[in-house]
């Protein structure tokens, strides 16, 4: 038996449907009645951690799970040690730099030197402004990082957008776009290389399944 490591949230309903299509039944921790955080599949073959989408690369890593399904704005952020397998193009969002539309800010380039950037994605944002050359003092923020800006306590903001109906709710707009996000299949390196086929033959089909979505 292996183990898979699903996060929570936006993203828990397509990791599911993505298990499923390929013979692993994890629809128990949809459930509203669901309490647990490990979930056997129906088939018995595999097991899923219900965790954090910050905690999936860190139970990969440590091989506690030997495949997970990720955010790549958290792979990008914590840089850990899991195999990035299969982009699964569900999930999709951007990392961007915004700033209070009444700046008059255009891009991240005419930023002040040493101006204060909230963030939860703090190391994203510092190889950003390292590339760019411009330094910044960055704020890590765990919350609505929108207030950062709103309350003066920021210049600009680094954050995931989706839709873009929070900035624009809070008088934001997006200057500069770090890159795109979608879910990914990550694995743990090693129980890779030790596979004797059963970790392969689901990252296959998963990989046949999204190369079938994409050109459909």
């Amino acid at each position: 038996m292996f183990t898979v490591a699903l996060a929570k949230g936006a993203l828990l309903h397509e990791s599911v449907s993505t298990f499923q299509n390929v013979g692993l039944d994890f629809s128990a921790v949809l459930k509203d009645s669901n309490r647990q955080l490990m979930v056997p599949s129906v088939c018995g073959r595999a097991r899923a951690l219900l965790v954090r989408n910050s905690d999936v690369p860190v139970y990969v890593a440590y091989g506690q799970a030997q495949l997970g399904i990720v955010g790549f704005d958290v792979l990008q952020e914590q840089k850990l040690q899991v195999a990035n397998l299969v982009d699964l193009g569900f999930g999709t969002c951007h990392m961007s730099v915004a700033v209070k539309s009444s700046s008059g800010y255009l891009s991240a380039s005419e930023l002040p030197p040493n101006c204060r950037v909230a963030s939860k994605f703090t190391n994203c944002a510092k190889k950003f402004f390292d590339q760019i050359d411009l330094p910044v003092q960055l704020v890590h923020l765990s919350g609505s990082v929108e207030l950062g800006p709103i309350t003066g306590m920021a210049e600009a903001i680094v954050d995931l957008v989706a839709t873009g109906r929070t900035l624009r709710d809070n008088g934001l707009v997006e200057i500069e776009e770090l890159f795109k996000s979608t879910a990914r299949l990550v694995g743990h390196p090693l129980s890779l290389r030790l596979d004797m086929g059963t970790l392969q033959e689901v990252i296959d089909l998963i990989q046949n399944q999204s190369l079938t979505k994409t050109i459909s």
